[in-house]
């Protein structure tokens, strides 16, 4: 039986609940406290449920070297080493405090990938409320493990996981104790073509793996995580920024804080038109029953008169019978006079 629910800081997550979205922080804070902190107050003032760091140093990700193995040959790092990149991209440790106590100044919640055992002590000492696992981390194992002994909800990204590494990490994160457990489909390219996101796979994984299933968007745009609703998808995270064109390595794939506003707004919205199964009439349509088509006679006619063909028609609005009437009422007699443009009804019809 599939898990219907977790809980971050008190907000459930569900497929009852409007979509959770968060709001990815990433490196787009271009080194810069200060804009960290604004966006952290951005998402909040935008929508978001949550903005997410990632907790890592350059150490504790890759090793400092220009070997072959080390070298970003394509994509929007190429001609990097590993080292360089996220010696730029990471989150200075020393800020993490300013940015758990400013979220929580704003009323955001917010949480962060780790990296490594280190990660997770630093930010167990600061409170998170959960741990989101990142794709390329996905096999990494023991740290799911680790996460999972804190006790808190987590979130494990599939990017690049193939079916059998999706389970296992699935297994590593319920063996080590975790109770709340979301899988978000991922495409990790950056960006990502829509094409690319087969979004049909999202009911798949929920189906197969019994888990809250989500999605990392890395497309352009909100489309592809707004349909993402309609899947099933109940958790969305997207990559934040103040300015796509900042120069940050991973600016240009992100949303702007007028766009997080939009997907924030239309996901709730994908959400509440699912619904549920109902083929009643809704309160907004009550009203506009009288425009549907009924039967109205077209000619004047007098108490013994056959009806014919051509004395009634189906036309709007909708006080006369039902068309489907038609077969029956001609042929037959009125019983009292009745006027062209008038309704008809059984009671001035012999039956």
């Amino acid at each position: 039986m599939s898990q219907m629910h977790i809980t971050i800081a008190g907000r459930r997550i569900g497929a009852d609940q409007p979509p959770y979205v968060i709001a990815e922080l990433s490196a787009n804070h271009n080194g810069r406290l200060d804009t960290a902190l604004r966006l952290v107050e951005e998402a909040k003032a935008c929508g978001a449920d949550a903005i997410k760091l990632q907790t890592y140093t350059a150490d504790t990700i890759t090793l400092d070297s220009d070997a072959e193995d080390f070298q970003i040959k394509d994509g929007p790092w190429a001609g990097r080493t590993l080292h360089d990149l996220y010696q730029e991209a990471h989150t200075p440790w020393a800020w993490h405090e300013a940015l758990f106590a400013r979220a929580r100044e704003v009323g955001i919640t917010i949480f962060s990938s780790p990296f490594d055992a280190t990660a997770v002590d630093l930010l167990e000492s600061l409170g998170a409320p959960a741990y989101k696992i990142a794709s390329f981390e996905a096999v990494d194992l023991p740290l799911i493990r680790y996460v999972a002994r804190t006790g808190k909800p987590m979130i494990i990204s599939t990017g690049l996981a193939d079916q059998d590494e999706i389970q296992e990490a699935i297994d590593a994160a319920r063996s080590g104790g975790c109770k709340e457990l979301c899988i978000l489909h991922c495409v990790s390219g950056y960006p990502a073509p829509a094409g690319d996101y087969n979004l049909r796979t999202i009911g798949d994984m929920a189906g197969r793996y019994g888990v809250l299933t989500g999605l990392s968007d890395h497309t352009l745009g909100n489309a592809t995580a707004i349909a993402s609703i309609a899947m099933g998808a109940v958790l969305l995270e997207k990559h934040f920024t103040l300015d796509r064109s900042g120069g940050g390595p991973d600016d240009a794939f992100s949303l702007e804080p007028e766009e997080l506003r939009a997907l924030c707004r239309d996901t709730k919205v994908a959400w509440e038109a699912l619904g549920r199964v109902d083929y009643g009439r809704k309160s907004s349509e009550r009203g506009n029953l009288k425009f549907r088509r009924s039967l109205y006679f077209v000619k004047d006619l007098q108490p013994g008169d056959v009806i014919g063909a051509d004395a009634v028609r189906s036309v709007r609005p909708g006080y006369g019978l039902a068309p489907k009437f038609l077969d029956e009422v001609i042929g037959k007699t009125v019983l009292k006079a009745v006027h062209a443009n008038s309704p008809v009804g059984w009671d001035s019809i012999e039956r």
